[in-house]
């Protein structure tokens, strides 16, 4: 069973000022997909996202999802931590995401999440709203299984 980890970047979350709603999703999603992943991980905005990043790749899981911390807000620095630890940068996922949520939130543009390679795991930051889970879910669903299969040393043939 393939291992995968969430990570939501949420200062309030973390101090208990509120309850995060999108870790729950994400992790509920990676399990009906048959992946192995504990409870998500909530941390504050900047350093301790990073060092949650940093520890949950160096346990190599198939995939790390964050949610949180890709706006335009002083504290949202998730697109910097994860960039110092990507190997490859995936810019499409980013740019259609922007793109479905533009569709129905003009200010989905303004997400900086990243998409990319570190090692042999895929991750992926998404928005910290329910809507931008919701689409950056649907479309992981359309290409998680390829990307895997693409870092596993699978070919492309039909």
């Amino acid at each position: 069973m393939p291992r995968a980890a969430v990570v939501v970047s949420s200062t309030r979350a973390a101090a208990g000022v509120y309850e995060d709603r999108t870790g729950p999703v994400i992790v509920e999603w990676l399990r009906e997909r048959g992946f192995e992943t504990g409870e998500a991980a909530v941390v504050a905005d900047g350093a301790d996202f990073a060092l949650r990043l940093e520890q949950e790749l160096a346990l190599a899981p198939a995939v790390v999802i964050t949610t949180g911390g890709t706006g335009v807000a002083p504290g949202d620095l998730v697109p910097e931590a994860t960039a110092a630890l990507l190997d490859r940068q995936l810019p499409g996922f980013g740019e259609e995401l922007r793109r479905r949520g533009a569709a129905t939130t003009p200010t989905a543009v303004l997400s900086r999440g990243l998409a990319g390679v570190a090692g042999s795991t895929f991750v992926v930051n998404l928005p910290g709203s329910t809507g931008g889970v919701r689409d950056g879910l649907g479309l992981l669903g359309e290409i998680l299984d390829h990307v895997l299969d693409q870092l596993a040393g699978g070919d492309h043939s039909a």
